[in-house]
């Protein structure tokens, strides 16, 4: 549930990124077929993949130190 919170969350913000993350992690594509889905550069999605797992675990982090 905190996973499926802190993507909604995210999406929110970003959209792509979210999209990223639905698609790598959720849909197993590579970065070759995510940047080609979204019609963006393999860079593109290289970075905003770094980017939104870091800012996921941050969010993540937050909901343990809490207690959830």
């Amino acid at each position: 549930v905190a996973v499926e919170d802190a993507l909604k969350a995210l999406s929110l913000l970003d959209s792509r990124k979210g999209q990223i993350v639905e698609l790598r992690f959720f849909g197993g594509l590579s970065v070759k077929e995510t940047a080609e889905v979204l019609k963006v550069s393999e860079e593109t999605v290289h970075r905003d993949w770094r980017l939104a797992k870091s800012w996921l675990r941050r969010e993540l982090g937050k909901e343990q130190s809490r207690g959830y």
